[in-house]
């Protein structure tokens, strides 16, 4: 994982995201973003199916013993299908996790998470590639392509800390899918920098995934 040093947006960026000055005001008081980018997909993939509605700290927990049933704390595709549902019991994991992880896990092992096919995929293309595996919805494929990935143009409108967000900054009122309609034709005028907005209104809200 790049751990690089925190950035403020780029002029160019900022050349798009400063015209909407609700945006511009929420970088401004906004901390510099950190690189989150990871070149393991099916890793992390494995992280948030095991992270599902679970806190950060339990999640943390669980995921370390299960890393932790394999050579050097790395779960390969062939180990985790060839592991006892005892097994992964024992480190926490529910049984439908069980079946999740093993999901992904058999997904790896057939070839399709290979770098070159990642990389060929445009973002809706890769959204609808992950969410085959059963147990990977949309929102987590976007999380995963806006941290592990840095994609730059990805906006998860049905996320609720996006939600609460821009309730808040734009004084939204509306609900359900006229919000989400609202949302969207605010962020168009972040395009094609969707990502970072995102990232500095989770940020906003104290609320940036882990």
């Amino acid at each position: 994982m790049n751990n690089s040093s925190p950035a403020h947006p780029a002029p160019e960026v900022m050349a798009i995201l400063g015209n909407d000055p609700v945006m511009a005001t929420i970088i401004q008081r906004g901390r510099p973003l950190a690189s989150s980018r990871s070149e393991d997909l099916y890793f992390m993939l494995l992280s948030a199916i095991v992270s599902q509605q679970l806190s950060t700290k339990a999640a943390a927990t669980i995921f370390k013993r299960f890393t932790e049933l394999y050579p050097e704390t790395y779960p390969h595709p062939e180990l985790v299908l060839a592991t006892t549902d005892e097994m992964l019991r024992s480190a926490g994991l529910s049984f439908q996790k069980i079946g999740y992880v093993r999901n992904v896990a058999a997904f790896a092992a057939e070839g399709n998470l290979k770098h070159a096919t990642i990389d060929a995929l445009e973002d809706e293309a890769l959204i609808l590639h992950l969410t085959q595996i059963k147990g990977v919805g949309r929102w987590t494929v976007e999380m995963l392509l806006m941290f592990a990935l840095e994609r730059p143009d990805v906006f998860p409108v049905d996320d609720l800390g996006i939600q609460n967000a821009m309730k808040r900054h734009y004084n939204l009122e509306e609900t359900g899918k006229l919000l989400r309609l609202r949302m969207q034709q605010i962020a168009e005028n972040w395009r094609p920098y969707r990502t970072i907005a995102s990232k500095y209104l989770w940020q906003s809200l104290d609320n940036m995934p882990k």
